[in-house]
């Protein structure tokens, strides 16, 4: 089974651009997708989608937010937020439960310049953990997106510089200390332990991308138990689009 998250910073831009091409190429069996900017009654979805299962979470606030998941293999439940109303009105999480795992799409919040925003933050990391391990009481969990975090200083190519910016502050990455300590585990690191240069998200600016000063963002984490059963991990990071690119995960049959 590939599953694939991507964050699309916005539905309905990235399907005029290669949407349809990087599905057909990659043809996923599930595919998250964080930043959607939409509701479901706006968006054309393209042909190859067609016989997809498709669920949404929009936020109140028109083209903010947005998370959806897209699967061949229909879930035995689906369920959108976790639970708070401090958080649900964002559109930021969806759980689809199927017969061996729960799988949990998420767009953390971001911090904002000058962390003005990092109290809330806080929070919702403690308050999506707690969820997360709840699920996990009844089966194991993956759960993907943009995090909105670099762990650590290998996860981003200029860490002395952004030291105290949203997304590397010592309080976020010690959010992602928490998920490790918790029991989950980072599958792209859990293959590439020492990796460098492997980003997600890349900055419009100054051609950040085409030099590859980039952070990498998006994971996809998975309850200990279950490790072994994730046979690949991979950023794609020659998917154009967006200014994340998609990452994913196979499982064992």
């Amino acid at each position: 089974m590939k599953i694939i998250s991507w964050n699309v910073n916005g539905i309905r831009a990235v399907i005029k651009k290669n949407f349809a091409e990087f599905f057909s190429e990659h043809q996923p069996d599930i595919l998250c997708l964080q930043e959607t900017k939409a509701r479901a009654e706006q968006v054309d979805l393209p042909l190859e989608m067609a016989g997809y299962h498709s669920y949404w979470n929009s936020a109140d606030k028109p083209g903010y937010s947005g998370v959806a998941i897209f699967t061949k293999h229909e879930p035995i439940s689906v369920t959108n937020g976790i639970g708070i109303d401090e958080h649900d009105t964002e559109g930021r999480v969806i759980t689809a439960e199927f017969e061996d795992f729960y799988l949990v799409t998420v767009y953390t919040p971001n911090s904002k310049n000058e962390l003005l925003r990092l109290p809330y933050r806080q929070r919702w990391d403690a308050d999506f953990l707690d969820y997360c391990k709840m699920l996990e009481k009844t089966k194991p969990v993956i759960f993907c997106g943009d995090l909105n975090v670099a762990h650590q200083e290998i996860d981003l190519a200029r860490p002395k510089q952004n030291r105290r910016n949203a997304g590397f502050s010592d309080e976020e990455r010690a959010g992602f200390d928490n998920i490790v300590t918790a029991g989950f585990t980072d599958t792209f690191r859990h293959f590439y332990p020492d990796t460098t240069e492997a980003y997600s998200w890349w900055s419009y600016r100054a051609g950040a991308r085409g030099k590859n000063i980039g952070w990498r963002i998006d994971y996809f984490c998975v309850s200990h138990c279950y490790t072994d059963k994730v046979s690949k991990a991979e950023i794609l990071a020659d998917v154009l689009g967006s200014d994340h690119c998609p990452v994913l995960i196979e499982l064992k049959a």
